[in-house]
């Protein structure tokens, strides 16, 4: 494999940003993985006088490398990326922001437009630990949501790419806060409600501070509470904007797919009755109940034959989707899932259940992967 010194691409090092690629010694041996920081100049100047090298394969683009890929090497890609924009979130400071966020998000865009379904399996998927890691979490859930949902809207690539970002910064200064209310099963305490009531403007000093100046963006994480009748926060304004409206009512949307201390995540066919009946005949809530459909790729069903299995694909209309059996007729879990369509009577999708009522449980890369068979 050709190698490159480290000095002849150090301006594609962020300092205090993830890598984009892997740094090995003049041996080959790993030193730094993509996606760890190097921190100061001082890191940098020692790594480059000790001769460090990168794999020029590494400087592939995201972009090309997710398209060639296999399809089954796409759930490695997507648990890399979401990884990648975990860090780059929780670590929002400095002028290096900007860049590292359009590196860690660029690939994760190409991913959803590479496979839609697999991209609303990472929505309806649950997997974080620590608080700050669930805020993360949430915010790639409601930025892929919104991107999918624009992009069935049919809004111009650009404003795609701008909502995704609103989606993904309009939380940051409140990240921790979020997994601490989702596992409190008190109700907020004064000091947090006022943080929630002041989020959004907090969020928009953490991005001014690092350097972003697009007025839309900046606008859109501003009001992305406020409501056309006037009755969101901060400001109780009407002129929402349609970044913020959209971004609004995804956010609203993926909270009812996400589990918290106190409640179960709601079915997702239950979760989209509950946004039309909240928001009846608004076409941004109606694009966002047609994409994701009754039976999203990702949520437990029950079929008409008594087996229980996983939605794993969209099908040729919402209510026959592909699905992977887990269980038989009796609920005793089969030793491999089996995938298969539900277009015939005998195995139609009844109903959609809860992740609790299985007696099967997958590991997350082996419903990844059954989502690529």
């Amino acid at each position: 494999m050709p190698f490159a010194q480290l000095s002849t691409v150090r301006h594609r090092v962020q300092l205090g940003s993830p890598l984009p690629f892997h740094v090995r010694d003049v041996n080959r041996q790993l030193l730094l993985a993509r996606g760890q920081i190097v921190a100061s100049q001082a890191q940098l100047e020692a790594l480059c006088e000790r001769g460090a090298v990168i794999d020029l394969a590494d400087l592939q683009s995201a972009r090309d490398e997710i398209m060639k890929a296999p399809r089954e090497q796409l759930p490695r890609l997507w648990s890399g990326c979401i990884q990648q924009v975990s860090r780059t979130l929780r670590h929002a400071c400095g002028a290096g922001f900007r860049q590292a966020l359009t590196e860690a998000t660029e690939p994760v865009q190409t991913l959803v437009e590479r496979d839609p379904d697999l991209a609303i399996f990472q929505v309806l998927c649950q997997g974080h630990n620590e608080d700050a890691a669930y805020g993360a979490q949430r915010s790639m859930q409601t930025a892929i949501a919104a991107m999918l949902v624009a992009q069935r809207l049919g809004w111009e690539a650009s404003q795609c790419e701008r909502l995704f970002k609103v989606a993904l910064t309009m939380n940051l200064s409140m990240l921790e806060l979020q997994g601490q209310l989702a596992r409190q099963r008190t109700a907020p305490t004064e000091q947090q409600r006022r943080d929630l009531q002041s989020h959004p403007e907090r969020s928009v000093l953490i991005l001014e501070q690092a350097g972003i100046v697009d007025g839309d963006w900046l606008q859109a994480v501003l009001r992305h509470h406020e409501q056309e009748d006037g009755s969101g926060y901060p400001a109780g304004c009407t002129d929402v904007g349609e970044l913020a409206a959209l971004a609004r009512r995804v956010d609203v949307y993926t909270a009812k797919l996400s589990a918290r201390s106190t409640r179960d995540a709601l079915a997702a066919d239950v979760a989209g009755r509950q946004m039309f009946m909240q928001d009846p005949g608004h076409p941004m809530t109606a694009a966002l109940v047609k994409e994701f459909g009754i039976f999203p790729p990702g949520c437990y069903v029950r079929l008409a034959s008594g087996e229980l299995a996983i939605v794993v694909q969209r099908g040729p209309t919402i209510t026959t989707p592909m699905v992977a059996r887990l269980t038989n007729e009796r609920g005793m879990p089969l030793p491999t899932p089996e995938r298969m369509q539900t277009t015939d009577r005998a195995h139609a999708v009844e109903a959609v259940v809860g992740e609790r009522s299985l007696n099967v449980r997958l590991p997350p890369d082996r419903l990844a992967a059954l989502m690529t068979a």
